[in-house]
């Protein structure tokens, strides 16, 4: 019986954690939607999204570790402070500021990268070996890229350098994967503290940043309805949902789930923004998918 409990258990914790990761895929399509026309600006919509975020999880989290809080030391806050820089100031502004002018697919393959990176420099910063599912990874993504990115160059070659935008968010993502780990290894921070100091910093940051280079929004009730739906249910509701399928699930499993994005956000792409995908196209997107699953599960199974 308690056999059977476990294996529903484990059921249930799959499907929440493919729940999760179907609500972070649609918030690229609200994202796109709401920066449309003489909607949100890029900036202050993250901002917003996620401050609003902060402020759902925040009763929350103070009834739950408000002493951990206070027991932090300078330094701590300081790494948690940078934390909330790189991972929410820098990443998602720039993720932002992409969607607004590039194909959700596009960024999202280009976020693909962030596993090689992160591997890069879990290396040379972490000391963490390489393994060979990992190189063999590297090679198999960069062919999916290549796959994709050369038809399309050819093509449009004139926005090429607007391609800073979204490669200085994955390498901010991937400097925040690598900045995570190295806090949560030798810290044993509760993660509600790391996520909840690190959202709130960060969500000012853009916020403010927003408020000060681009023009106040004009909210209406469409945008109010988009970023109320992307700061409490995308956001607040979905972390704490993943974190509680962490429980369950091994990494390697919370791997697979969260790599299943890509997939997910091409197709919701397809579906509600019009974006076109051509059969190289797919082809190259899978290929790319999968190159990265292999880094992540060279990763996971090694540090395990």
């Amino acid at each position: 019986m308690a056999g059977r409990n476990k294996i529903s258990f484990h059921k249930n914790a799959i499907v929440q954690a493919l729940f999760v990761t179907f609500l972070w895929s649609s918030s690229w399509v609200f994202i796109k939607v709401g920066l449309q026309g003489q909607g949100l600006p890029p900036l202050t919509f993250a901002g917003l999204r996620y401050f609003l975020g902060f402020l759902f999880l925040l009763p929350f989290v103070l009834k739950q570790d408000s002493s951990k809080i206070k027991e932090l030391s300078g330094r701590q806050w300081w790494e948690l402070l940078g934390l909330g820089f790189i991972m929410y100031a820098a990443t998602q502004g720039a993720q932002f500021l992409s969607l607004a002018h590039f194909p959700a697919v596009l960024i999202t393959l280009i976020l693909n990268f962030t596993p090689i990176v992160v591997a890069l420099l879990s290396l040379i910063l972490l000391r963490e070996s390489a393994s060979l599912k990992q190189v063999i990874g590297i090679g198999v993504c960069l062919l999916g890229s290549a796959l994709y990115f050369i038809p399309h160059l050819q093509q449009d070659v004139g926005w090429t350098w607007l391609l800073l935008i979204p490669v200085i968010g994955m390498l901010a993502n991937a400097g925040a994967a690598i900045s995570g780990r190295a806090i949560n290894r030798k810290e044993h921070l509760s993660p509600r503290v790391v996520t909840i100091i690190s959202m709130g910093f960060g969500s000012v940051i853009l916020l403010v940043a927003g408020l000060l280079t681009e023009q106040m929004p004009i909210l209406g009730v469409k945008q109010i309805l988009i970023v109320l739906w992307l700061a409490g249910i995308n956001t607040a509701f979905a972390f704490t949902l993943w974190n509680h399928t962490l429980r369950t699930l091994s990494s390697v499993e919370s791997s697979v789930i969260n790599n299943t994005m890509m997939i997910q956000i091409a197709v919701l792409a397809v579906i509600f923004l019009g974006e076109r995908l051509s059969v190289l196209d797919v082809v190259a997107l899978v290929i790319a998918s999968a190159g990265a699953l292999l880094v992540q599960l060279g990763r996971r199974v090694e540090t395990k």
